[in-house]
């Protein structure tokens, strides 16, 4: 056992448990490693908080913004201590703990990998498809910008088997762990002989060396040349898009040679730019695997929201569409843009009926709530944007409350049109975004839709000719 958390010295003992394959290609501080009575040796050490010429650097996020150290006397020796703030949450990075980190395996044992799945890929999706096998292999980048319901998942499929036969560790990340929870039981299904892990915050999934591994963005900073292609899925999605942590995570966590596949409905401007100058490969799916138009969203003008919050009552013109799509028995999400507006919408809603909840991202009956949903339970859904990506509800009916405010922003109403008509039984959908004036974000929104549309149904006229 670990006598402190300081610069402790591990190097005379033994392993035998946990497994040896638990640690392959992590990266640990010192303070986690205290549960462990064994750890295996083979590991390098470093100063988790390293200071040098004048400079503070994490060595485990990459962080060097000195706002984001705090320095403080160590009640264990007594010394003065700097910790990083930045990637605080997973345990206390500082000048006095040490970080531990063992090397990946340099591949896994080569097999014929079984994947179950018995649908078949459009042209876009096969050409897509073969596009990814192809970087995997030649370990390079490439962005995969796709419409919201085109498939994405489904044309990872191959490559993922063909890396997984090679002996080759894959990783799939997203910023949102709803995203992890939806894909994870998919990807079982279709992989069942793969040793497989999902991590997120609150996940009982332990990590052993999987040649698979599903996880948020945030855990990658427990990994450090593990793997040999890392597929980041809602890659513009909230924190990972303005957090440079979280990219340097992604670049720490990859072998030398490691394929990185960026897959997006919503790139950023950034990205896009890239992709124009021609510094990032990209392939792009305009339309939906069952190849009906995307859904475009109908603005209808609600004045006084925060009024009808005040007198208790619920706006005529949503009153009459939750009606409507109660009476078509469809499942409604109600988007709100404040965690405020979440209590106050629900006690609105209940008036029309009683089978309506509320979530928000510290919710933490969220995941119970969103189970309930998909089981028609709850047939109201009333959502901050935490919802916008990654959940699928069949026969889904949207609605965006206050649809001018700044949180609703091009990529979040995209995203949000995007829940609706994903299946093939249900392509039209219904989604109405309620406002008290037009902004330019929803005007894009819509824009963005529309060319998305006109772009697949000219490659559908090429195809035909």
């Amino acid at each position: 056992m670990f006598s402190s958390p300081c610069l402790d010295d591990v190097s005379n003992v033994q392993v035998n448990h946990p497994e040896k394959s638990f640690f392959a290609g992590r990266q640990l501080l010192s303070s986690e490693l205290s549960q462990y009575s064994q750890i295996p040796s083979g590991y390098e050490t470093i100063t988790a908080v390293d200071q040098k010429n004048g400079k503070t650097t994490c060595r485990r996020c990459g962080n060097q913004q000195m706002s984001s150290f705090y320095s403080h006397t160590c009640a264990y020796c007594g010394k003065l201590s700097t910790y990083c703030r930045r990637c605080l949450q997973l345990g206390r990075s500082d000048t006095c703990t040490l970080l531990y980190r063992w090397p990946a395996h340099a591949s896994h044992v080569k097999q014929k990998v079984q994947l179950v799945w018995s649908g078949e890929l459009t042209a876009q999706q096969l050409y897509a498809s073969e596009l990814i096998s192809d970087t995997i292999d030649g370990g390079e980048k490439l962005t995969v910008w796709a419409v919201c319901g085109s498939g994405k998942t489904e044309m990872l499929f191959a490559g993922i088997a063909k890396a997984l036969s090679e002996g080759k560790r894959v990783a799939i990340a997203s910023p949102r762990s709803d995203v992890i929870r939806e894909l994870a039981p998919r990807l079982r299904a279709v992989f069942p002989q793969v040793p497989m892990a999902a991590l997120y915050a609150g996940t009982l999934d332990v990590v052993k060396d999987q040649a698979l591994l599903l996880c948020t963005t945030h855990q990658l900073l427990r990994f450090f040349a593990a793997f040999d292609c890392i597929i980041i899925d809602e890659v513009d999605a909230f924190p990972y898009a303005m957090d440079d942590m979280l990219q340097f995570a992604v670049k720490q966590a990859a072998k030398p040679r490691c394929a990185i596949i960026y897959l997006t409905a919503t790139p950023s401007q950034e990205m896009k730019q890239q992709i124009k100058q021609k510094k990032l490969a990209v392939v792009r799916i305009p339309a939906r695997y069952h190849g009906k138009p995307l859904p475009e969203p109908t603005f209808q003008r609600l004045l006084f929201g925060e009024r009808h919050f005040q007198q208790q009552r619920i706006p005529l013109g949503l009153k009459k569409r939750l009606n409507r799509w109660l009476d078509e028995r469809r499942p409604v999400f109600l988007f709100v843009p404040t965690v405020k507006d979440v209590a106050a919408m629900v006690e609105l809603v209940q008036r029309i009926t009683p089978k309506v909840a509320g979530v928000h991202a510290e919710d933490a009956e969220r995941i119970e709530k969103v189970q309930a949903f998909r089981k028609q339970e709850i047939a109201v859904l009333v959502t901050t944007s935490i919802l916008e990506r990654g959940v699928t509800i069949p026969y889904v009916a949207v609605a965006v409350w206050q649809a001018h405010h700044a949180i609703f922003t091009e990529s979040a109403l995209v995203q949000i049109c995007g829940r609706v008509g994903r299946s093939i039984d249900d392509p039209l959908g219904d989604i109405v975004l309620f406002h008290e004036g037009l902004t330019k974000d929803m005007l894009a929104a819509r824009s963005h839709i529309q060319d998305m549309n006109h772009l697949a149904m000219n490659e559908k006229r090429g195809e035909g000719q």
